[in-house]
């Protein structure tokens, strides 16, 4: 219970703790001038003041990559913190007005964005746990119904085309968050919600164990998402429709 907690504090508080201890001469000097309200340049002023200027996410942890990620995915978070469905007041104010044109822009463009990884941020871990986490993302535990991690968001975890995200370079915090939200029911997808179902099935010591692993994993070479693979995929999940 003492993850969940941490979580939820880390999710509601997160936002306004990073920013506020942002540099306030940070925007002028990271932010790409832009010419013209009509550009993406411009839609994404709300982003990357986040985000950062390419989608690499911030050192805190409390905003993720979002760089690379594939346009479809980052198209469906959008339109979720459009639509209510995915909640975190900061960004259901900023997208609640945008045209769903818009919406589609600013995800291609993160999508084709490549910045270098930050440096890892490794939590301090038992090697039972680190190791427990190894064990999950790359075989999961088929006694309790839980598939690998690397079975949907790909053998490098960069994500998979076109709605799975990537888990490489993500902040254990936002992973441990994330992964609570599921459990608890605050966080949703398109049915089959294929990740309610993992997150329900996993204990608070197994959330811990895969956010230790991820931060420890070297940023892979190749930063693009896998092709859609839905042989491989153990559940049927709804943000990867079959045609």
């Amino acid at each position: 219970m003492l993850v969940r907690a941490i979580a939820i504090a880390v999710g509601l508080m997160g936002g306004s703790a990073a920013m506020a201890q942002q540099n306030p001469q940070s925007p002028r000097d990271t932010t790409p001038a832009f010419t013209s309200v009509d550009s993406i340049d411009a839609r994404v002023q709300g982003c990357v003041t986040c985000h950062g200027h390419q989608g690499q996410g911030t050192s805190s942890g409390y905003f993720p990559r979002i760089a690379g990620k594939p346009a479809g995915y980052l198209y469906n978070q959008l339109l979720a913190f459009k639509n209510g469905t995915r909640k975190y007041p900061p960004m259901n104010y900023l997208v609640a007005y945008l045209p769903d044109k818009y919406l589609h822009e600013i995800a291609e463009h993160f999508a084709g964005e490549r910045p270098p990884f930050a440096a890892r941020e490794i939590t301090p871990a038992d090697p039972a746990v680190v190791t427990r986490g190894q064990s999950l993302v790359t075989g999961g535990d088929e006694s309790r119904g839980i598939p690998a991690c690397v079975a949907c968001h790909g053998e490098r975890l960069t994500g998979m085309e076109p709605g799975i995200p990537g888990l490489a370079g993500l902040r254990p915090t936002y992973i441990v968050a994330q992964l609570t939200r599921w459990q608890l029911g605050d966080r949703h997808a398109t049915e089959p919600d294929c990740m309610k179902r993992i997150a329900t099935r996993l204990s608070d010591q197994d959330i811990v164990a895969v956010a230790a692993w991820l931060s420890r994993q070297e940023a892979p070479k190749d930063l693009s998402p896998e092709s859609s693979n839905l042989i491989r995929m153990p559940l049927a999940c709804g943000s990867q429709p079959r045609k």
